[in-house]
């Protein structure tokens, strides 16, 4: 016997109704950590354009940042909490491999009940957030759904480490989606390089760390590798991007990739032929790289100092281990 199946009306779009954010409360100056890396202010100046980070006292984890940057979102968006739908949180720092950091907010936050996972795409994830967000309020599974991108990385960084230890902060960055009449959030680019895997990675395994093949698993990377890569493909996508849009770079106003370092974000703009005009987030001076959290918190940033204004468009791209990669345009709320 045919039978039809009944589905949920679709929407014209979605939207970013609003961000929040959380720094560690900790000021870390660079002339903290050189010792160990035999290094000097100067130099990690030059190389990354990180002049400090933000980084978490021993009794805030990544679940307190990820809370305080979702409740702020939340109450700037202005929605009746019964219509959250849906929490998506992209974080590699939660200490527990499961249950996940969503479900336990969806508690914490008043909602228990709703669609509620964590993503592992590293500095590319709140992007990616975004774009499952995107999909579940067009398809017309969610009302409004929440997405976080929330990190303690100095839980997982190694003093002694020159590759990347140095670069590494600690936050969370937030923002609600919700329905829009016309769409304000373009389409997503995204996918991942497996054949560079490992290019970002940890020291070793969690079994390993068990059975004592291994210390406590820390990040490593391949700098220059991740540097080329993160330059040319990157620039590639985000032409895409911005085609699939409808857009030229001639129509962009704020441009926020992930905050990986300071010489990235510059060749970046050089590439993309950026008007002299274009606000450009760098958050990752005074904060460091925050991986997950590092896009909404430059954007929260920006429009906290009024660079970033309503009706802006914003182009956000991420990029990071497993060099998996998305981003998308957003009209600023």
């Amino acid at each position: 016997m045919a039978v039809s199946l009944t589905t949920q009306p679709t929407v014209a779009g979605s939207q970013v109704l609003a961000f929040g954010a959380a720094r560690g409360d900790l000021v870390v100056p660079n002339d903290d950590l050189v010792g160990p890396i035999d290094s000097s202010d100067e130099w990690i100046r030059q190389r990354t354009g990180i002049i400090t980070r933000m980084r978490a006292s021993k009794d805030i984890g990544v679940q307190d940042l990820a809370l305080t940057a979702a409740q702020e979102a939340i109450e700037r968006s202005g929605i009746d909490l019964e219509t959250l739908d849906g929490i998506i949180v992209s974080t590699i720092t939660f200490p527990y491999q499961t249950p996940s950091l969503a479900t336990l907010l969806a508690g914490q936050l008043g909602r228990p009940d709703v669609i509620a996972y964590d993503i592992s795409a590293a500095c590319a994830g709140f992007a990616y957030g975004i774009g499952q967000a995107d999909a579940l309020i067009r398809s017309g599974a969610a009302r409004n759904v929440l997405v976080i991108g929330a990190e303690k990385l100095s839980d997982v960084v190694s003093p002694t480490d020159r590759s990347i230890s140095f670069l590494l902060g600690d936050g969370a960055g937030a923002a609600v989606v919700g329905p829009s009449e016309t769409p304000k959030i373009g389409p997503t680019v995204w996918g991942s390089d497996g054949d560079h895997w490992d290019t970002i990675r940890m020291t070793g395994s969690l079994t390993g760390f068990r059975d004592g093949e291994n210390g406590w698993p820390t990040l490593e990377q391949d700098g220059r590798t991740v540097f080329r890569w993160a330059v040319w493909h990157t620039a590639e996508k985000i032409r895409e991007m911005l085609d699939k849009s409808g857009l030229t770079v001639a129509d962009v106003d704020v441009f926020v990739p992930h905050q990986a370092n300071m010489r990235i974000i510059d060749e970046l703009a050089k590439q993309l032929k950026l008007p002299e005009d274009v606000v450009i987030g760098r958050d990752i001076a005074e904060t460091g790289n925050t991986s997950a959290a590092s896009i909404p918190l430059a954007t929260h940033r920006l429009i906290e100092e009024g660079a970033a204004k309503s009706g802006d468009v914003l182009v956000q791209f991420g990029f990071g281990a497993g060099l998996a990669y998305a981003g998308q345009v957003l009209i600023l709320p």
